[in-house]
């Protein structure tokens, strides 16, 4: 408990480096980082009370789609300001999800909207 009030050691949610060989946590001082060149895929994502009408989102990770829980787009960015606080349809599976701004969307990467995966 002296730790604790100290501030030396506390209690946080963040992302976990994970080993799949050893199947344990490992330390940010042990991750190795690489550039890799990617690719953009382009997926059609259905506004829910809008059918017939896409919004077409850039990603470079398409196996996630199933794990979208939401959509982002830049506050800013005129193209996308009308669909903030409305849903779109995941592609394949239907789920609902909420479109909303955020100041950490790049509006000037792929196609200025982000899909937000757990």
């Amino acid at each position: 408990m002296l730790l604790y009030k100290k501030g030396r050691i506390y209690r946080a949610q963040h992302p976990v480096n994970w080993c799949p060989r050893c199947g344990t946590a490992i330390a940010d001082a042990e991750v190795e980082y690489e550039t890799r060149r990617g690719k953009l895929y382009f997926v059609r994502f259905e506004l829910a009370d809008e059918p017939g009408r896409y919004i077409t989102i850039a990603t470079t990770r398409p196996e996630l789609i199933p794990a979208c829980v939401a959509v982002a787009v830049h506050p800013e960015d005129k193209r996308y300001k009308d669909l903030v606080g409305r849903k779109m349809r995941v592609p394949l599976f239907g789920r609902e999800v909420p479109i909303f701004a955020d100041e950490m969307v790049d509006p000037e990467f792929g196609t200025g909207v982000v899909m937000i995966c757990t």
